[in-house]
């Protein structure tokens, strides 16, 4: 069942946005060879704490870390370590933040100094990906008109949708009702109301779509050892549009 949301419950869910998002900018500046996922993670829980924020991540279903922090052919879900971050790295953070009983969660993969071309072109058609997918958030719109928006425009640019993993409702809970899938047929998902509060996250492959998730249970990586990235923001559906949520 799909949850709709009032406009106070909106409110509280901007303002986790916020301190997300603010968070989010604060942790990125301190990305730079030599500094560890571990240390970053740790500044990201401080940081949310202070502004009377819960990071969102912690304990849930068993997950260790405050946030997740996915390097290079990590697709998601990568557990923050003490490997240094090297030049030419692509790192994404994925942040939840829980205040006042309503959850956010945003993702953003930066470059690590100076990268390839063609992990700057991934990022780049990555992230146009989810704009594109945030435009069809409307009242009216099926789940999958993002979807199909999403898959056609990464096949077309050569790249591959992950399958495994898609977005997802948000409000009180984490992961609500609906599913979000990065592919599909416009035609297919739920019809998206007033008041529909989720997150829209494509994690698009380098080479093939097939990823492996490791020992740890948590750990997703791409099969090929090709690079990966991931960006979200979560939405409110209204009559006027898509409002971005996980914004300063």
């Amino acid at each position: 069942m799909i949850i709709l949301k009032r406009e106070s419950e909106i409110a509280k869910m901007r303002e986790s946005g916020r301190i997300l998002a603010w968070t989010l900018r604060m942790v990125s500046e301190e990305i730079k060879p030599g500094v560890t996922p571990e240390q970053l993670d740790q500044l990201a829980d401080r940081l949310i704490r202070e502004k009377g924020g819960v990071p969102s991540f912690l304990n849930y279903r068993g997950y260790p870390a405050a946030t997740c922090i996915s390097v290079n052919n990590v697709v998601i879900h990568g557990i923050p370590d003490d490997t240094p971050l090297k030049e030419g790295d692509i790192i994404d953070l994925d942040f939840g933040v829980y205040k006042d009983g309503f959850h956010a969660d945003s993702a953003w993969t930066f470059p690590v100094g100076k990268i390839s071309k063609n992990a700057e072109r991934l990022l780049s058609i990555t992230e146009e990906a989810m704009w594109q997918g945030i435009a069809k958030a409307k009242v009216g719109s099926k789940v999958g008109e993002i979807s199909n928006t999403v898959q056609k425009y990464v096949e077309s640019n050569g790249y591959s949708v992950v399958r495994e993993l898609v977005g997802h409702g948000i409000g009180k809970n984490l992961h609500e009702e609906p599913s979000v899938p990065n592919f599909g047929k416009p035609s297919s998902g739920a019809i998206l109301r007033e008041g529909t509060t989720i997150c829209i996250e494509p994690m698009v492959n380098e080479g093939t779509l097939d990823v492996v998730t490791l020992e740890d249970g948590w750990t997703m990586v791409t099969k090929d050892g090709k690079l990966s990235a991931h960006f979200e923001h979560t939405v409110a559906v209204t009559r006027g549009g898509p409002e971005i949520l996980t914004v300063e």
